[in-house]
């Protein structure tokens, strides 16, 4: 088994381990996890009238989303893995369309919203892959 100060990388993240073998955090965790971290700072100072609406909103489909990966990734059955891909990919469409409304409706600015919908779209391909 491996020793606990080798489960995590350099950053301190967890690697994650199966049968015995470390293995590190697939791509596709990493984007969102980095959407997720952008959405709650950007969205701190998003104003008061939006955030139990469309900025909750926003972070929830972020966390919604890590879930199906993480518990995807976790799995051994390629069927259930597929479905959390496909849930993950369903949320992320849903973030998207959710993100062009909130700027839409002055909770974001565009170059925010620009960046959210880069990180969707790359997270979105290596899904695909």
């Amino acid at each position: 088994m491996a020793k606990a100060s080798s489960l995590c990388d350099s950053g301190g993240h967890f690697k994650g381990i199966i049968h015995g073998k470390e293995k590190p955090i697939l791509r596709t965790g990493k984007k969102v996890k980095t959407l997720a971290s952008y959405v709650f700072t950007v969205t701190e100072k998003s104003p008061k009238k939006f955030r139990f609406t469309l900025v909750n909103r926003l972070q929830n489909y972020t966390l919604d989303i890590i879930e199906c990966i993480i518990k995807g990734n976790a799995s051994r059955d390629v069927a259930y893995r597929l479905g959390e891909q496909q849930k993950a990919k369903a949320l992320l469409n849903l973030f998207d369309a959710f993100a062009e409304m909130a700027m839409q409706e002055g909770c974001l600015l565009m170059k925010q919203y620009e960046v959210m919908s880069k990180m969707v779209a790359e997270t979105l391909d290596y899904l695909h892959k």
